[in-house]
């Protein structure tokens, strides 16, 4: 099968993170036979910030963010390919694209893959006009990377023939234990980049923490964050790439995870970064959202806190032998169920699935 993927980026992770969903994803469906064109636009300067050169699973079709830039690339598309896949976020000319795809000519199945569901529904509720209203009952299959049951029956009620969560899971060739690095080293990490959505959350869990425990020290990386005010004994380190990634997850006590404010509201929505992190041998600490326990058994495989105080008391208790305990059964359960190779397969069964719907409906 041939896949022309839109996406935001597979070769940069810069305001992007959605990159190593992607990657992950992609790479797997590739190994299963399926030939894949990744289509991305120049555009936020990703292409002068790539963490990866073009990958070997993939062809990269990087276009001007122009009108006619992404009309060429998609009548490219629309005219090789066997499935034709719409990922939100892009970040320029998504509804055009969205509208486009879900009404392209042609016998080419057509799929959405929202990787920030919660945001996209809570879009298209506020506006009775939103372009997706029209356009989500004409694709074939909606995606997502997470959202369960409130996320399923929110999408089929905007019309969706199906809607399937493929959750984020871990590469463990790419997020492996690796050599702490002083630059990252501290009692809690987080990776984040600063967005509106979660910075209020992130004061809470992250800031607000390290000003009650003015002895321990805290690394934030993450891109936006040079303007804001922070405790002393935080060291913001700027944007981290992928390929830093390992290290920067390796090199603290702890590894902190916030959702962004729709996430925690939906839940059932486990980042990319819990598995990232806990593939590279991390402990970690995460806000509290619904569903945590179909992936991590709270108290023994993750540290779950619902307030700043419950983030305080985890670190208080931490001691390095039961983070490093936590860290290995954590690794273990995500390495048993939760890789992109089982994700591949899922998405396999459900291409073939949509295949035959299709066709049954055709005659």
């Amino acid at each position: 099968m041939r896949i022309a993927f839109f996406g935001s980026s597979l070769v940069s992770s810069y305001w992007n993170g959605a990159a190593t969903y992607y990657r992950g994803m992609l790479k797997e469906i590739a190994a299963l036979g399926h030939s894949i064109t990744f289509y991305e636009p120049d555009a936020f300067d990703r292409q002068a910030n790539r963490d990866i050169p073009d990958p070997s699973y993939a062809r990269v079709h990087v276009y001007p963010a122009t009108k006619d830039g992404w009309q060429r690339a998609l009548a490219e598309a629309v005219g090789s390919a066997d499935l034709l896949i719409k990922a939100s976020g892009v970040g320029v000319f998504d509804a055009d694209l969205e509208t486009a795809i879900a009404q392209a000519p042609g016998p080419a199945m057509r799929f959405y893959w929202d990787v920030d569901a919660p945001a996209t529904l809570d879009a298209i509720e506020r506006d009775a006009m939103h372009h997706l209203r029209d356009a989500i009952p004409r694709f074939d299959l909606v995606l997502t990377y997470g959202g369960g049951e409130p996320v399923i029956s929110a999408y089929r009620r905007f019309g969706a023939r199906d809607c399937v969560p493929l959750y984020n899971a871990l590469d463990p060739a790419t997020h492996f234990p690796a050599t702490p690095d002083p630059r990252f080293a501290c009692d809690l990490g987080l990776l984040a980049n600063r967005l509106p959505d979660r910075e209020t959350r992130i004061e809470r869990f992250f800031f607000d923490v390290a000003q009650q425990l003015p002895d321990k020290q805290f690394v934030l990386g993450g891109s936006g964050w040079a303007s804001k005010a922070m405790p002393s004994n935080v060291r913001a380190v700027g944007h981290v790439g992928t390929g830093d990634h390992n290290a920067f997850f390796a090199s603290g006590r702890a590894t902190l995870n916030v959702n962004r404010d729709s996430m925690a509201r939906y839940g059932f929505s486990p980042p990319t970064r819990v598995f990232e992190a806990i593939g590279c041998g991390a402990c970690l600490i995460t806000d509290a959202w619904e569903g945590v326990e179909l992936f991590l058994d709270p108290g023994r495989d993750v540290l779950v806190a619902a307030s700043t105080d419950d983030v305080v008391r985890h670190l208080r208790e931490l001691s390095p032998q039961r983070a490093a305990e936590i860290a290995e059964r954590a690794r273990r359960r995500i390495l048993a169920d939760h890789t992109y190779a089982r994700r591949a397969q899922q998405f396999n069964r459900l291409f073939k699935g949509a295949t035959l719907a299709t066709t049954e409906a055709a005659e």
